[in-house]
């Protein structure tokens, strides 16, 4: 089973795909191991959601966040999703239920917002890299639009980094005909 990317080094990789300096010190409170960002000037950042938000308005990247109101929301909806679905969920069952929600969201969309690329797309990317490398060819063919969705971010400029690569078969190598 593949490790998962969680707290500090997936805001080091939101970082990274930001181009921002590395060097922020990141630690982790309570049983869940939430992110905490220790910063110069006052108290720490808590919150995995709370945290990526202050790095991309760091990099003046705001677009991620959404552009419209409604585009905000529903990224801060899949923001919310991401901690308390995928991070939260643990069994088999939970992890059928998330992919199954994404991939009857993304049957008529390219990102999870629509038609643009958000930071709920990178930290959803994140959140499901372990669960997608190990999904056998068939689990991959089931949720479709997942793999879609996934297999576009991976290649997004910046966003895998040393992350493995999840190989989707884009022919199928049998047919029903006779």
């Amino acid at each position: 089973m593949a490790a998962a990317v969680r707290g500090a080094e997936e805001l080091e990789l939101l970082e990274r795909l930001l181009g921002l300096p590395g060097g922020n010190k990141y630690g982790v409170q309570g049983e869940r191991k939430v992110p905490v960002l220790q910063t110069n000037n006052g108290p720490g950042l808590t919150g995995l959601v709370t945290i990526a938000a202050h790095l991309v308005r760091r990099a003046r990247k705001e677009q991620l966040l959404g552009s419209s109101a409604e585009e905000k929301a529903v990224v801060q909806q899949w923001l919310e999703y991401r901690v308390t679905r995928v991070n939260g969920g643990s069994s088999k069952e939970d992890t059928r239920t998330v992919l199954k929600d994404l991939n009857m969201h993304l049957e008529d969309k390219v990102y999870l917002a629509g038609n643009i690329f958000t930071l709920a797309d990178i930290l959803m990317y994140y959140g499901l890299h372990h669960i997608m490398v190990d999904l056998t060819v068939q689990e991959k063919e089931k949720y479709l639009n997942v793999s879609r969705w996934f297999n576009h971010i991976q290649h997004y400029p910046g966003v895998r980094q040393h992350l493995s690569d999840v190989v989707f078969i884009k022919n199928r190598l049998y047919t029903n005909a006779h």
